[in-house]
């Protein structure tokens, strides 16, 4: 073999390496995305590199695959989407702590999955690898139920935040655990229906 053909050779294979490595990089980052959804975005966008991020995202991962989760039975599951449903009816007479009570009743449907719910940034680094999707809600209603312990909540903002704490319940629950409409919500054929509905 000629020293050109040899030179020719190790590029081509130098080549081929780059192609791999870049492919294997984007099969890794795709997954991430598919797996994280918005939350890949927020972390990318709070890291000081997109490398950085997906290695926080990968060790979100490991941590996860750590933890003893279990699956609810469906007698729990019933439970939950009974004192969910009590608590929607109740915000009505007490918005303000209903938001209390149901950030209480999302504590403890956590501890029972096996989730920590200690560190609130620890318990959404959790929560991120299976219920991505819905842990902007949780945020957001983690955010409001601190204004509204402050005294600077709204009954729109905690009626906002009960919303918020319902995706985050169907979304641990396997499914929606009652009705979709909250108290104030109008239901077309009921205009002046202010209970919630099945």
């Amino acid at each position: 073999m000629s020293p050109t053909q040899i030179v020719v050779l190790v590029l081509v294979v130098l080549v081929v390496a780059a192609l791999v490595a870049v492919a294997v990089t984007a099969s890794r980052r795709r997954a991430l995305r598919q797996r994280f959804g918005p939350e890949y975005d927020r972390v990318v966008a709070e890291q000081d590199s997109r490398g950085a991020a997906e290695r926080e995202l990968r060790d979100r991962e490991r941590r996860h695959a750590e933890l003893e989760l279990n699956p609810l039975t469906p007698e729990s599951r019933a439970t939950y989407a009974a004192a969910w449903e009590e608590l929607q009816v109740r915000f009505v007479d007490s918005p303000a702590e209903t938001v209390s009570e149901a950030d209480e009743l999302v504590s403890r449907l956590i501890a029972e999955r096996g989730y920590p719910t200690g560190d609130f940034s620890e318990q959404i680094a959790h929560l991120s690898v299976e219920h991505a999707r819905t842990l902007t809600h949780y945020r957001d209603a983690h955010e409001i139920r601190l204004a509204n312990e402050r005294g600077e909540a709204g009954t729109e903002e905690l009626r906002q935040a009960l919303v918020h704490y319902r995706s985050l319940v169907a979304d641990l629950l396997g499914d929606e655990p009652v009705g979709r409409q909250l108290p104030g919500q109008h239901h077309p054929d009921r205009p002046n229906d202010d209970v919630t509905t099945r």
